[in-house]
């Protein structure tokens, strides 16, 4: 087993427990080597609320890039009326840029 498939793995139980739904809709974190996507998510329609890249943040570190990201996505979500999400941290550890993001997100106003 590598490195991605215990990734998928951990993803896959962390999905069996949370789902997004209207009142409260699932933000998902997906982190590459090169950038940080994250999607609000209403699960019982399948739609995409709001969506964000890292690479349209200006920072010098990942960190930096996925703290300004939380705030540009806080910022969108709020627009479209949503403030309460459940996380979806896609099977990556909660530590370093996940942790960052999630912490910025709370900062700008998103509640989870």
């Amino acid at each position: 087993m590598n490195k991605q498939d215990s990734r998928t793995r951990r993803h896959r139980r962390v999905r069996a427990k949370v789902a997004g739904t209207e009142k409260r809709p699932r933000l998902a974190v997906y982190k590459s080597n090169t950038r940080l996507i994250a999607q609000i998510i209403n699960d019982a329609e399948g739609a995409t609320i709001v969506s964000i890249s890292s690479t349209d943040s200006k920072g010098k570190t990942p960190r930096e890039r996925a703290e300004a990201s939380a705030g540009a996505l806080a910022k969108l979500a709020s627009a479209k009326g949503v403030k309460r999400v459940v996380f979806d941290r896609g099977g990556f550890q909660y530590q370093g840029t996940i942790k960052a993001f999630a912490d910025a997100a709370r900062a700008a106003g998103l509640e989870f």
